[in-house]
């Protein structure tokens, strides 16, 4: 496996602008190529931002009318928003995970969804967030099992789960058997509690972990939503203060976490070390005791406004032949 530098990206986007935080993507992919990276990592639904108003509105108040410029500026995939994301990957030879917010092309529900594109611009997977969590329920709909994918790359196989999905022990699990060395775990979590977290992944699973979070103000909302002064203040009216992180396969900190400021950190990985550090302790391997525990887990596509033969037919997975271990590693797909 080849090493690579890893960038945590912490900005702020340009709240509900798709094209303007598209824009500004864009060029943090630059900068963070510019200074060596191969691997850049953007926060949870950075396009066009988290929407921090769940926690603050009642449900059918400014909500409603706020998920309206939601749902106008949510992402299309592909599009040619994807398409300008992908042309920055290409310009820079990165790879690169973006969350956004998703809709499908002929859907009016919004997912929560980790984009990752190759360094030739494709989007090669994308990751549905499979539970809300609390008022996020009121803005997005629940992913399904068959957007639980690992890339493969020069550097080690990449995936990851958002925000709470990795206090999911199962969603872990699944992933860990799909021989998962780089972690993207982009979330809204900005409490004390989330750098142990990330620390507790990186060990559990043996692998590299990069946590990611936006930087978010009261003065980063538009003055022109109805009723946002009811809802947010100034600069010190902190809606996210970062916290991003990454972390190494023992569980050490590698940079950050970095703090009410916007920035980029960066980090060598080695997955050679991160594979050989689960010679002490494999999650799905000889730790796995699979005489004992079995998982199953549905590949298929639940969730859908396409044509899609494999919605009602057998368990696809494009990516279960990157690391087939239902035998060794207590993990089996099945309808």
């Amino acid at each position: 496996m080849e090493k690579v530098t890893a960038a945590a990206v912490q900005a702020t986007p340009v709240f509900l602008d798709r094209e303007a935080t598209i824009d500004k993507a864009c060029r943090l992919i630059g900068e963070a190529a510019a200074a060596g990276a191969g691997l850049v990592v953007f926060p949870e639904t950075f396009v066009p931002t988290y929407p921090d108003w769940v926690w603050r509105s009642t449900p059918w108040g400014t909500a409603g009318e706020w998920f309206g410029r939601l749902l106008d500026q949510a992402v299309v995939v592909p599009s040619p928003a994807t398409e300008a994301i992908g042309a920055a990957a290409g310009r820079a030879g990165v790879w690169v995970s973006i969350g956004v917010n998703e809709r499908d092309p002929a859907g009016s529900t919004i997912y929560n969804t980790q984009l990752y594109l190759g360094p030739d611009g494709a989007v090669v997977a994308k990751h549905r967030k499979l539970m809300p969590t609390g008022g996020e329920r009121l803005v997005w709909g629940m992913g399904d099992g068959s957007t639980l994918a690992v890339v493969e790359t020069p550097f080690g196989r990449l995936g990851g789960l958002t925000c709470w999905e990795n206090y999911m022990p199962l969603a872990r699990y699944a992933m860990y058997a799909k021989g998962v060395d780089v972690w993207a775990a982009p979330t809204w979590d900005t409490s004390d509690v989330w750098v142990p977290t990330l620390r507790h992944l990186a060990k559990e699973g043996r692998m590299y972990v990069i946590g990611v979070a936006p930087l978010l103000r009261g003065s980063d909302v538009p003055a022109d939503l109805p009723g946002r002064d009811e809802l947010y203040g100034g600069e010190e009216d902190w809606l996210s203060r970062g916290l991003s992180t990454i972390v190494g396969p023992r569980g050490e900190v590698l940079a950050g976490p970095l703090v009410e400021q916007e920035g980029i950190l960066y980090a060598e990985l080695d997955v050679a070390k991160a594979r050989a550090a689960r010679m002490e302790f494999d999650p799905v391997g000889h730790y796995a005791r699979p005489d004992v525990f079995r998982l199953v887990v549905d590949t298929r596509r639940h969730v859908t406004t396409e044509q899609d033969p494999a919605a009602d037919g057998p368990p696809a997975d494009p990516t279960a032949a990157a690391r087939p271990r239902p035998d060794h590693g207590g993990a089996s797909h099945a309808p």
